[in-house]
């Protein structure tokens, strides 16, 4: 071991014990609790171990460190040196005071970016990475309110819902905290570099994987149990029947945690995982108002007028129009394209939808992708594909003769239902 100052002294014994293979959070808590800081529990026997943490952690703990583990110290202590990094242990004023609450909390994080937001009220806005257009919308519109309301957004930096909520909650005085199933010095997905550097400036970047870990489907769930200690409630905005997003809310729900889903059509693959929860006991949320009040957070100051109006409010921005385009609960029909398992570890590729016959052209196909089970107005259908008027006029007839779209009263459409 090198000649280290007294805090490095103290970080390498926390950083041996967070590394010692097969010591559980909850077998440590127990130790921690017996005997104090980690060097003193280097320095108990093996039966003293064993009598309050079992055979295994008493193993654990007893093991001799790897043999690259001075290096591993060296590239943490290396890693703190940078603007913006730290490192919180158990014992540290700045670790998460609601993590304190779960029965295995992680020994060390890691952490870039803003402590303070680690000791804030906190949401989690976690749902699909196969998001569709409308569960963008609303996630990140839901994330823009509550973090106007002074609320941390917290999801998992993943692509479709996590990052839209990401991006709204960047909006407001509430900030975003991204929580990583990777080493804190990688990002992951590489699509989110500029978001995670927007993130690690603005907000803030936690994991509890040693530097260096690269992205593992088991390193997943483990993440979600994060997400789901950090904050007072989960809001699930589009999550498929077997999505990572419902093992967030389960462990969430185990902890004591408030959970919420947005519903959606009966006909769309990404409301079934919400309508589930949604009867199996979670709030149905249709504005992010009803999260604030549920919680009993104060809501946004209404005089405080959105900086970027979406097409999802009328002309005046209120918060409660009647004359709103498209409701919270519509859900488009199409689904993007998964990306491969390879890349996508947490969760099993979300099921294709039909799409129009190969006949079409390539302007009726991004248009059936944009359009939704629920009624979508002329504006929303501009804003999604970008065509231009006359485009997208002519096509949504050409999609109307050809059985593929309905045209509803009030300048709405709507996918036909077939069979």
């Amino acid at each position: 071991m090198h000649t280290l100052p007294a805090t490095d002294i103290e970080l390498a014994a926390w950083l041996r014990l967070s590394l010692a293979p097969g010591l559980k959070p909850a077998a440590l808590r127990l130790l921690l609790s017996a005997f104090g800081l980690p060097e003193a529990i280097f320095n108990q026997s093996h039966e003293a171990l064993a009598e309050i943490a079992g055979e295994t952690a008493a193993r654990a703990v007893l093991a001799p460190p790897n043999s690259d583990f001075d290096a591993q110290l060296d590239a943490v202590i290396a890693w703190c040196e940078l603007p913006g990094n730290h490192v919180a242990t158990l014992d540290d004023p700045a670790y998460p005071p609601a993590l304190l609450t779960m029965p295995d909390p992680p020994p060390l994080l890691y952490i870039k970016g803003r402590l303070d937001l680690l000791h804030t009220r906190a949401v989690a806005l976690v749902g699909s990475r196969s998001a569709t257009p409308q569960g963008a919308e609303d996630a990140e519109r839901f994330a823009r309110e509550l973090s106007q309301a002074g609320v941390t957004v917290v999801s998992g930096l993943a692509l479709g819902i996590d990052g839209a909520a990401h991006r709204g909650g960047l909006e407001g005085v509430g900030g975003t905290v991204a929580v990583i199933g990777t080493g804190a010095d990688l990002v992951y997905p590489a699509a989110h570099h500029a978001l995670a550097r927007q993130i690690a400036a603005q907000g803030a970047i936690l994991s509890e994987w040693p530097l260096g870990t690269p992205a593992r489907a088991a390193n997943f769930p483990q993440r979600n149990r994060l997400i789901a200690g950090l904050v007072s409630g989960v809001v699930i905005v589009e999550a498929a029947m077997r999505s990572g997003s419902l093992i967030t809310a389960r462990l969430a729900n185990e902890m004591g945690r408030d959970i919420f889903a947005l519903p959606g059509s009966i006909h769309a693959p990404l409301s079934r995982g919400c309508h589930r929860i949604i009867k199996q006991g979670a709030k149905l949320v249709e504005t992010p108002d009803e999260v604030l009040e549920e919680l009993g957070f104060a809501k946004p100051i209404a005089a405080k007028a959105a900086s970027k109006q979406t097409v999802l409010w009328d002309g005046a921005g209120t918060r409660d129009s009647s004359t709103r385009l498209a409701s919270v609960a519509d859900q488009p029909d199409s689904v993007a394209a998964p990306a491969s398992a390879a890349t996508q570890p947490e969760l099993a590729a979300a099921p294709t939808l039909p799409t129009a016959p190969p006949a079409m052209g390539t302007e009726a196909l991004q248009l059936l992708d944009a359009l939704g089970h629920a009624p979508a107005t002329l504006e929303i259908l501009a804003t999604r594909t970008e065509m231009e008027d006359a485009a997208l006029q002519n096509t949504l007839l050409q999609l109307e003769l050809a059985g593929q779209v309905t045209a509803l009263p009030g300048g709405r459409f709507t996918r036909a239902t077939h069979g």
